[in-house]
Formats: structure tokens, C-alpha cells, sequence
């Protein structure tokens, strides 16, 4: 077995809120599905909940304040330097709610994770259970993706299918979604940990193998 898959990888986790995807991931290291430790939280909101539950576990902690910056490209390039002072060998965007400038994804090109929900390339942006809802669409999801330039853009890794129902509002099927964020999310960072994932020029291999369009799609079946 290589180094890459035996030794714990190192991950620094960018919130704005409440932290139900860091909890996810807290949970994954802790039970041992996910083979890593968090280095770091860093949220550009001092009101983010998900700083206490970092703080309760004993995990580094940081603000980094997006308002306290002339523009978007120093912000970008504080946080960058934060997060290497870590020695990350993966970032993952956990309800990060900031748009990152070509730069900053540019250094942590194929190290740099975020989940997105809806079943992209549908939807990127936000409001997107409302937008499945009006369009009639009879499933919604959630999409891990390598982060590039383009924004909700970059290849995806795994998805998650779940169904829409008549009676759904947007945030009912918020919340199932929800669910199954905290499944796709830290199965593709371990994947990563192992070894077996990887960018290349703007690929998704996994297991040395290129993934389709949407990654790797797990349909869940739900009770109504």
C-alpha cells in the first residue's frame, strides 16, 4: 500500500454557517470511514455556528472577515495563505459562500472540493430545489465536484438522485437532500485520501478510469 493511502490526509474545512456538511465530516473522521483529521475550520462569518461545533471537538478555529478586505482578490489571497500555514492535503467547501477568484482556485487546483445542490450541470447558483420544483423535474440531488474558475462548473465526482414529490416545497426537499449531502460528501474525500481520485486537465479519474459528465450517481429510494 502507498504512503497516499495509509497515512491520514490533512483537511482544511471552509464554512458560513451552520456546519451540517463539517458536522458530516467530523463524523467521518471520528467512526473511521473517512481516513483524515481536520486541521482547521476557517469561516468568513463570526456568527457561523459550525465555529462551535469546531470548537467543541477541539479543532483550530479561525474568522477570516470578507468585509475587512479592499477587494475579493486580498480577501482570497489571506485565506489562501491560512490555509497552507495547515498543510492541507485537500480543501473542502462546506456552505463557503463566498465566489473565489481565479487565483485562489488556481492554487488549490484538484485539491479543492465543494457540493453544490442540484444534479449539475442543472441549477448552478442558488435556489435550485424551487427551480426543480417550477421546471417539474421528478428528481433533485447534490453534486460533489472539483472546484474550477467557472462558478458550480467544475467536473463532478459523485451525485446523489432523490425524488421529488407532489407535495414538496423547496425546503422539504432542502432537507432531503440535506441527508444525503452528509453520504456523497465525505465518500469523495476519502476516495481522494486513498489515492483513487484525482483532476487531470480537467478530468475526473477515478481508479485510474474517467468518470461521466455527472460522476458517479447513487440513486436513493425514500419512503413518501
Amino acid at each position: 500500500m502507498s504512503d497516499r493511502s495509509t497515512r491520514r490526509r490533512r483537511l482544511v474545512i471552509l464554512i458560513s454557517g451552520g456546519g451540517s456538511n463539517l458536522q458530516s465530516f467530523m463524523d467521518a473522521c471520528a467512526e473511521g470511514s473517512l481516513n483524515a483529521e481536520i486541521a482547521a475550520v476557517i469561516s468568513n462569518k463570526v456568527s457561523a455556528k459550525g465555529l462551535e461545533r469546531a470548537a467543541n471537538a477541539g479543532i483550530p478555529n479561525i474568522v477570516l472577515d470578507h468585509t475587512e478586505f479592499p477587494s475579493r482578490g486580498e480577501f482570497d489571497a489571506a485565506l489562501g495563505d491560512i490555509i497552507d500555514s495547515f498543510s492541507p492535503d485537500l480543501v473542502i467547501l462546506a456552505g463557503f459562500m463566498r465566489i473565489l477568484t481565479p487565483p485562489f482556485v488556481n492554487r488549490f487546483l484538484g485539491r479543492l472540493m465543494n457540493i453544490h445542490p442540484s444534479l449539475l450541470p442543472k441549477y448552478p447558483g442558488l435556489h435550485t430545489h424551487q427551480r426543480a420544483i417550477d421546471a417539474g423535474d421528478k428528481k433533485a440531488g447534490a453534486t460533489v465536484h472539483f472546484v474550477t474558475a467557472e462558478l458550480d462548473g467544475g467536473p463532478a465526482i459523485v451525485q446523489a438522485e432523490v425524488p421529488i414529490f407532489k407535495k414538496d416545497t423547496a425546503e422539504i426537499l432542502a432537507a432531503r437532500v440535506l441527508e444525503y449531502e452528509h453520504h456523497i460528501y465525505p465518500l469523495a474525500a476519502q476516495w481522494f485520501c486513498e489515492g483513487r481520485l484525482e483532476l487531470d486537465d480537467g478530468d475526473v479519474l477515478l481508479d485510474n478510469e474517467l468518470l461521466p459528465e455527472g460522476g458517479v450517481c447513487v440513486e436513493i429510494r425514500q419512503k413518501r
